[in-house]
């Protein structure tokens, strides 16, 4: 997971290809009479997060910095797509992993096969393996991220949707093949931590992807990233990005659903992101469907 999966934009501004399309569900399919099981629940508060384009937004804001400091961060620049295109590059993954969790089971093992055969073509290419921990690490930051997104602009997740926010995306890491995921929530967040310790550093690549980051945004909106992810990235990551924490700033994002229940969501939108991925932001909002069991 380490490596984005190539995709092509959509008129909508959005990445995709034929898997990841396929990946969501339309009338008349999953959602369907007589379908397969969904991959995710639907009354699921993994599908309440990523369904949500602004919780969304927030997971990979968390997970630009982390990205930034990994130790395999080469093979982001290996493949280049990430460096060249940081923006791009989040609504794509953003469309993968809603082309899983929005899926029915038999389709949602079909993306994930796809992303497993990418990988592994690009380590041909590069005639190296993409270390399993760098995998891990990505699958972790998606996790740890939901959570604090939803904590964020809701409420802290209870037990049991901790445990199911695990839970599916341990799923998606064994469709991957990645190996030595912890069986529980709680032995995760020991190895979290201990991933967070071993595999995150300072170095060229984090500069060189910030800057990215910033010439992508423009500096008022990299600004408002930094103040963000100094908000959402744990102690380590801010320590090692030098991040100053702003508290101020979080009183601030609970009070946005107020303003969204206000009808202000689209202007605030128009102002927060650059208009080349207005479209692409407004697409990452799913309905809620009908909760079904497994």
């Amino acid at each position: 997971m380490i490596v984005e999966v190539p995709s092509q934009p959509d008129a909508r501004g959005r990445g995709h290809d034929t898997a990841a399309c396929a990946g969501v569900p339309s009338s008349g399919g999953a959602f369907g009479e007589g379908s397969v099981a969904d991959f995710v629940d639907r009354g699921s508060i993994v599908r309440r997060i990523w369904g949500d384009g602004d919780m969304i937004l927030l997971v990979f804001a968390g997970s630009a910095a982390e990205f930034a400091l990994n130790r395999a961060v080469d093979w982001l620049f290996f493949t280049g797509k990430l460096p060249a295109d940081p923006i791009g590059r989040l609504f794509s993954t953003a469309s993968y992993a809603q082309g899983i969790v929005f899926a029915d089971e038999a389709t949602a093992a079909r993306t994930l096969a796809r992303i497993r055969a990418v990988h592994q073509a690009v380590e041909r290419e590069r005639g190296e393996r993409i270390p399993d921990w760098a995998h891990r690490d990505v699958l972790y930051m998606l996790i740890d991220y939901s959570e604090r997104a939803h904590e964020t602009f809701a409420r802290p997740l209870t037990a049991e949707e901790r445990g199911e926010l695990y839970d599916v995306f341990r799923r998606v890491g064994i469709g991957l093949g990645i190996p030595d995921l912890p069986p529980t929530y709680a032995e995760w967040r020991i190895d979290r931590e201990r991933h967070l310790r071993r595999d995150l550093v300072r170095g060229e690549g984090t500069e060189a992807l910030y800057a990215q980051y910033r010439k992508h945004l423009g500096p008022w909106r990299y600004h408002l990233l930094l103040r963000i992810q100094s908000i959402l990235a744990p102690t380590h990551v801010r320590g090692l990005l030098r991040l100053k924490r702003a508290e101020w700033l979080r009183p601030l994002v609970r009070f946005y659903p107020l303003l969204v229940r206000a009808g202000l969501r689209s202007l605030i939108q128009r102002l927060l992101m650059p208009s080349a991925h207005l479209a692409a932001v407004r697409g990452l909002d799913h309905p809620p469907q009908v909760a079904t069991h497994r």
